[in-house]
C-alpha cells in the first residue's frame, strides 16, 4: 500500500505535525505501508496562492501513484490536498489537531474567546469566517477525518462532520536515544515552558515568575531544535504547561515521560493525557500558577511521586501501538 502524507511541516521545523509526520515516515513501512512525504515548506518560500498552487501540483502528481491520500491539516496543506485527491480519483484523510479559523483568529484577528465559545459563534471577521468554512469543507470532503483526542472530535462534531466519520487515533512520542541536558547552578529551581510562541501558551506569566524568588530561574524552550527543548524539559525542577488550550499536548507528554513533575492548566484536553498525575491551575490565573510554583519546591517528595505515575502513565503513548493502529486504518480504506 502506498500513502501520500501532505505535511505543514517536517523536520527540523518543529510542532506536532512535523513530529507525527515524521514518526509515519519512518514507521509505517514496516508495516506494510510505503509513505511519501510532500512538504509544504519546499514551496512556503513562494508568494501567496501561487504557493498553494504550487503545491496542489505536487500533491497531485504524487497521488497519482499512491493509493490514499493524507493531509495533516485542514486548510494550508488539507484544501490543495483535497482537491489533488479528488482529481487524482484517490481516498482522501485529513487529521485534525487543532480549530485552523481559531488559532489564526487568535494570533491574527482579535479573537478573544475560548475555542468552545469560538465554535458556537456566528458573528466572526470575515477572514476568520473563510478560514472556518474551508476547514469544514475539507473534513466534509475526506472519507475519514483522524483526531487525537476525544475533546478535538467533539469540537469537529460541532463544525458539522458527522461522528461515523471520525476516527480517534491517539498521538505518541518517540524520545532520541541521547538527550543533552544543560547544567543548572546550585541551589537553582529550575522552571521550563516549551511550545510554539502563540497567545494561548501563556508564556508571558511563566516568565514573571522569574522575579517571585531570587533561585527560581525561568527558561522557556520556544524556537529550540527538539534534542535541545527535551535537555531544558528534563533537567527542569518543573515543566509549567499554562496554556488556556491544547487540542493534544505533545509537550505534557514528553515532560512526563522524561519523569519530570508536570503544572498544567486544567483543560480537557490536559486531564485526558496527564489524569491525576499534575498539578492543576486554572486558565488565566497567575496566582494559583504561583503557588503551584511554591508548592512543588515546598513538597518536592510528593511532586516526584505524581511524576512518577505520570511516568507510568505515559506508556500509553508509546509509539509500536499509535503505529499499529494506523497501519489498520489505512489498510481498512
Amino acid at each position: 500500500m502506498k500513502l501520500l502524507i501532505a505535511t505543514p511541516l517536517y523536520p527540523p521545523e518543529i510542532g506536532g505535525p512535523a513530529t507525527y509526520a515524521k514518526l509515519l515516515f519512518e514507521g509505517l513501512p514496516e508495516r506494510g505501508i510505503e509513505v511519501e512525504m510532500v512538504k509544504f515548506s519546499d514551496v512556503r518560500h513562494l508568494p501567496k496562492l501561487i504557493r498553494h498552487v504550487a503545491y496542489y501540483r505536487r500533491v497531485l502528481k504524487a497521488a497519482r501513484n499512491a493509493d490514499v491520500v493524507l493531509a495533516l491539516d485542514p486548510v494550508s496543506t488539507g484544501l490543495p490536498a483535497m482537491k489533488a485527491a479528488r482529481r487524482a480519483g484517490k481516498p482522501f484523510v485529513v487529521k485534525i489537531v487543532g480549530d485552523y479559523a481559531w488559532e489564526q483568529g487568535q494570533q491574527r484577528f482579535g479573537i478573544t474567546q475560548t475555542l468552545d465559545d469560538f465554535v458556537q459563534t456566528t458573528h466572526v471577521p470575515f477572514l476568520v469566517r473563510l478560514l472556518r468554512r474551508i476547514q469544514t469543507r475539507v473534513a466534509q470532503g475526506a472519507v475519514r477525518v483522524i483526531v487525537p483526542s476525544e475533546y478535538l472530535k467533539d469540537i469537529v462534531i460541532q463544525w458539522g462532520i458527522p461522528e461515523k466519520k471520525i476516527t480517534i487515533i491517539n498521538n505518541s512520542i518517540q524520545l532520541p536515544a541521547h538527550i543533552p541536558t544543560p547544567e543548572k547552578k546550585k541551589g537553582e529551581f529550575l522552571i521550563v515552558s516549551a511550545g510554539r510562541p502563540v497567545p494561548w501558551k501563556g508564556f508571558e506569566a511563566i516568565k514573571r515568575l522569574q522575579n517571585e524568588r531570587p533561585h527560581w530561574h525561568v527558561f522557556i524552550a520556544s524556537g529550540l531544535p527538539r534534542e535541545q527543548a527535551l535537555g531544558w524539559m528534563k533537567a527542569a525542577d518543573v515543566f509549567v504547561l499554562n496554556s488556556r488550550y491544547e487540542g493534544f499536548p505533545h509537550a505534557l507528554v514528553e515532560a512526563m515521560t522524561l519523569g519530570t513533575p508536570v503544572i498544567a492548566t486544567d483543560t480537557r484536553g490536559n486531564r485526558a493525557v496527564a489524569g491525576e498525575t499534575a498539578l492543576y491551575i486554572p486558565p488565566g490565573d497567575e496566582e494559583e500558577l504561583r503557588k503551584a510554583v511554591m508548592d512543588t519546591e515546598n513538597d518536592y517528595a510528593a511532586a516526584h511521586a505524581r511524576a512518577c505515575a505520570g511516568q507510568e502513565r505515559m506508556k500509553q503513548f508509546e509509539l509500536g501501538p499509535m503505529l499499529d493502529v494506523t497501519a489498520t486504518f489505512f489498510k481498512s480504506l
